[in-house]
């Protein structure tokens, strides 16, 4: 029997031969991507035809014209210019519609599409296994969950499998398949800002009695008590200086009020130096999600690990997931105690803690660990970076407006005395400075825009529709001020919400509209009221001529540079 030995001419030439084929391969791959990119910028400049818009570059779009500092000018100059909504393009071949018109939003809120998977994913860092279904057969591929930029799943899996660690297994489907369905079954669950469908339904439901008028009357007492450790701060600091930057501190005050109202906690946070950390993983992570919205080559995750804020990122993640857990593990070491399950178990109405540690889903299972984590993590953020925001721009507008400001000092004083006790029944009793902070909001919407995904093809009440598939930014921001909806937009003018006046009912919409709109909206209100009524009592407010905030539109509406006033102690 002879062997025969593979010459390394041969052997070269073999590997010769791959590259070339390889090669070959790529520029097929690369034509076949660009024509699929052309298709998809033509078919949307057919779509898009009915909504106009500045001129955009071929590749990134409008992305120069929103610059970090001067975002909000663009946006108010197309609120002016095109009437109801426009195209916005981003880079490549992705564009949006920006509505800011209340017929728009009445329409689209009205409906039941899904937040936008662009925009929202990035807000839930995880490394996904996936389950992928081919026809009959189930393969499981193990994974990193990759959205390579060029290449479909089968192909990726074809070039990726020589270099995948031991540990991981690629699948690559011998036949032509139907795109794969992909299924989270590791890593953190979703809170109920990105949950979608019947799962959403769900969650909202079992939410919902956590917000009950019963539930919120005793947590006036505890709002209370946080902003009086505020204030009394305050007093401290501005005996030295009476500048003060109030955002860092309303944020504390917010944090803890949350803690104590939904997670049942005890004592103080504002003097806890340890609690920084996740305030500031809070900031960073809001501000590096802005910034990866904006840029192109960021939207890849397994790219975005690899770059220094994507590993940033990461870090932020970790220290406010630790925060979050030690909150879960507090709380299930307390109802260990003897007796003290019973108690809670007793009471009429559970905080919002206690609902989820003892939900049951329909099908009868409790929230897993994952999901327990994810709805705590996303009622922490937004029950207190979203109002901290709120009442800071509600301070900044009263400082501007001292005439404004007295009266409502002069309604709170008459109502509240030296304001010893403010109760549930007092907040309904302060109409005047209601319309303010109302007013405020108006100016500056906390949460300035959100997204959805057309699900289906839509028609708007002016004759304009769009096919399925084209995103749309509900900018809040836009619409109030927008000067056909709100005359004088950027005047300071609490009588547009005297009571009995009249407006659409999707002009004003701080906390969204439809059915998605936020479920904690009468607490962050009642939260606001307090607040301001309990500053105001203490002290008059000016703003910092030297130091203006100027908004800028991240996740959630921040100042550049924070919101700086001058407090004067009142006697």
């Amino acid at each position: 029997m002879s062997i025969s030995v593979l010459s390394p001419t041969r052997a070269l030439g073999g590997v010769s031969g791959l590259l070339q084929v390889a090669s070959l391969l790529g520029l097929v791959l690369l034509l076949f991507k660009a024509a699929q990119l052309y298709l998809r910028r033509q078919w949307l400049l057919k779509a898009l035809q009915q909504f106009p818009s500045p001129p955009s570059h071929w590749l990134y779009g409008h992305m120069q014209e929103f610059q970090e500092e001067t975002e909000l000018r663009p946006l108010l100059k197309r609120v002016e210019k095109y009437p109801s909504a426009c195209a916005r393009w981003l880079w490549g071949t992705k564009a949006l519609v920006l509505i800011y018109d209340p017929d728009y939003m009445k329409v689209v809120l009205g409906r039941s599409d899904p937040k936008s998977h662009d925009s929202y994913r990035l807000l839930i860092p995880w490394i996904a296994v996936i389950i992928t279904s081919y026809g009959p057969a189930i393969l499981e591929i193990h994974i990193l969950e990759l959205y390579w930029p060029f290449l479909p799943l089968p192909m990726m899996c074809l070039f990726l499998t020589p270099f995948v660690p031991p540990k991981l297994s690629l699948v690559v489907p011998l036949i032509q398949s139907p795109r794969p369905t992909h299924t989270p079954i590791c890593g953190p669950g979703n809170g109920l800002l990105v949950l979608e469908g019947q799962t959403w339904f769900q969650h909202r439901r079992m939410l919902t009695p956590a917000f009950h008028y019963d539930i919120l009357k005793p947590y006036v007492g505890l709002m209370a008590d946080s902003v009086r450790v505020m204030l009394d701060k305050w007093e401290e600091l501005v005996s030295l200086d009476s500048h003060l930057e109030v955002l860092g501190h309303v944020s504390l005050m917010t944090l803890e009020t949350i803690m104590k109202c939904a997670f049942s906690h005890q004592g103080s946070i504002q003097t806890d130096r340890n609690i920084q950390s996740y305030i500031q993983a809070i900031r960073d992570l809001g501000n590096l999600t802005f910034s990866r919205i904006r840029n192109a080559f960021h939207q890849n995750d397994f790219i975005y690990r690899l770059t220094p804020e994507g590993r940033w990122s990461h870090r932020a993640c970790q220290l406010a997931h630790q925060h979050t857990d030690a909150v879960i593990k507090l709380r299930k070491a307390h109802l260990q105690k003897e007796g003290e399950l019973e108690k809670v178990r007793s009471k009429r109405h559970l905080d919002f803690l206690d609902i989820l540690l003892f939900a049951r889903m329909e099908n009868g299972s409790s929230l897993s660990d994952v999901d327990l984590r994810a709805e705590v993590d996303t009622f922490m953020f937004e029950g207190h970076d979203t109002t901290a925001s709120g009442i800071s721009w509600i301070l900044y507008a009263l400082a501007s407006h001292p005439e404004h400001q007295q009266r409502c000092r002069e309604e709170i004083q008459s109502l509240l005395g030296d304001g010893a006790s403010i109760t549930w029944d007092h907040l309904d009793k302060m109409p005047y400075t209601t319309m303010c902070i109302k007013e405020a909001l108006r100016l500056y919407p906390p949460v300035p825009v959100i997204s959805r995904d057309m699900s289906k093809p839509i028609t708007f009440p002016d004759g304009r529709s769009l096919p399925a598939g084209i995103p749309f930014s509900l900018s809040f921001y836009g619409l109030h001020h927008n000067p056909k909806v709100w005359p004088n937009p950027e005047v300071f003018d609490p009588s547009r919400f005297a009571p009995g006046s009249a407006r659409h009912s999707h002009a004003f919409l701080p906390f969204s509209g439809g059915s998605r709109n936020c479920i904690g909206k009468q607490f962050a209100m009642n939260e606001m009221k307090v607040a301001v009524a309990l500053t105001l009592l203490r002290f008059e407010l000016a703003p910092d001529p030297s130091r203006v905030p100027v908004p800028i539109p991240k996740v959630v509406l921040k100042p550049k540079n924070g919101i700086h006033l001058q407090l004067r102690k009142l006697l």
